[in-house]
């Protein structure tokens, strides 16, 4: 199926690795010119050069999304660069482990500017350039705002606020048939969850747990599955969904996991 997507620009927050690298690369397959938005130059690069040396095209721009600076000078990059934005991917977080008994209001406000606020501020900057290209927006969110995890408030915060301006993008921008929709992802083995997974004390025996809980095929999602979702909702083949929740994830929050 043709999605539609030839030179399509669309920013990747967090796009260097994991979830957000997954997207990219099927971008690029699909023809969209994905500019990754990163904090480490050499990641970025890195990430760039993959998928020009696999015939596609990339481009980056380097922020620290916790300063609000740079996410304005990150969405100028891009215009300057390409004069228009087609998409936006809001996806670069981080699980900190910010609890309600080992944190604190500096730790917790921390943990939103790391995983919510920017998520606002690349969209309040990028919306201009999706109004004249009727653009989407795509935000990747976590199972921990529906089913809670224990220990990290900060992150289950984030991401219920993350569901809550996807509903609320969705109706505001429906003047300029802008569509916002989120992915939420559960058990995906990215190289932050293998680095987790790793500090158990049997590794292999915690995962094999996790993935005998997932009710289809008992294993993970893969990051070119929830990749593969993300260019269709980018995409005009979408082109009647907007404010939705799409649960990528085998049936893990939705079914009985005792499947």
């Amino acid at each position: 199926m043709n999605l539609n997507l030839e030179n399509k620009i669309i920013i990747v927050t967090g796009g260097s690795k994991g979830i957000g690298n997954g997207i990219c690369k099927i971008l690029a397959e699909e023809g969209a010119i994905p500019v990754i938005v990163g904090r480490t130059e050499t990641d970025v690069l890195n990430a760039v050069q993959c998928i020009k040396d696999n015939g596609g095209r990339a481009s980056y721009a380097l922020a620290e999304l916790n300063n609000p600076v740079d996410c304005k000078n990150a969405v100028q990059k891009v215009i300057k660069e390409f004069g228009r934005i087609d998409g936006l991917v809001n996806n670069a977080g981080v699980n900190d482990g910010v609890g309600l008994e080992n944190g604190n209001y500096e730790d917790f406000i921390s943990s939103l500017h790391k995983t919510l606020v920017h998520y606002y501020l690349m969209a309040h900057h990028a919306l201009p350039q999706l109004k004249k290209s009727k653009g989407s927006i795509l935000n990747i969110g976590s199972k921990t705002a529906m089913t809670g995890q224990g220990g990290t408030s900060g992150y289950a915060a984030s991401n219920g606020g993350r569901n809550a301006l996807t509903r609320e993008w969705a109706v505001e921008l429906l003047p300029y048939s802008i569509r916002v929709n989120a992915i939420i992802v559960s058990e995906c083995y990215t190289p932050q969850y293998k680095n987790w997974i790793k500090k158990f004390p049997n590794p292999d025996e915690e995962l094999k747990r996790i993935e005998d809980k997932i009710p289809l095929e008992n294993r993970m999602t893969t990051m070119e599955e929830i990749g593969n979702t993300a260019v269709f909702l980018l995409s005009d083949r979408s082109s009647h969904t907007t404010g939705q929740l799409l649960f990528v994830d085998g049936g893990y929050v939705h079914l009985d996991r005792s499947l």
